[in-house]
């Protein structure tokens, strides 16, 4: 008998500016503008959405690249880093960030990437801009 190897599917459907989103909640916020260039203000969601075919019960990760900030030691913060198991054959997953005070030093280059055994199946650059 020969295994067929499973043939997963990784489709961004949508990324730019969102409503804010619950993260107590499944439902995933509704996109306000698709773009990669974000007037920030503080409350500002950014990120994109994809949907995955085909993965059920597998894992994939993920880490958001940001601008050098200093976290609540006063270091400088590390990339924010996580998984995230797929519960159903078709699923849809949010990745993405709210922007939060002091606004000045989360301006910039933010870089979101998800990750399915090792390889990239999803990247995008945002660029934070002051309003």
């Amino acid at each position: 008998m020969v295994k067929r190897k499973r043939k997963y599917e990784f489709k961004m459907i949508s990324y730019g500016e969102y409503s804010k989103w619950d993260r107590e909640s499944k439902d995933i916020p509704r996109i306000q503008d698709f773009t990669t260039k974000i007037e920030a203000e503080i409350g500002t969601e950014f990120g994109y959405v994809l949907h995955i075919k085909k993965a059920k019960a597998e894992t994939i990760t993920f880490k958001i690249e940001h601008p050098p900030f200093k976290n609540e030691k006063g270091e400088v913060a590390p990339p924010f880093e996580g998984e995230q198991f797929i519960s159903t054959n078709d699923y849809r997953f949010y990745l993405g960030d709210c922007v939060w005070g002091p606004l000045e030093d989360k301006l910039g280059k933010w870089e979101l990437t998800t990750y399915h055994k090792g390889k990239v199946v999803a990247s995008k650059i945002f660029e934070l801009v002051k309003k």
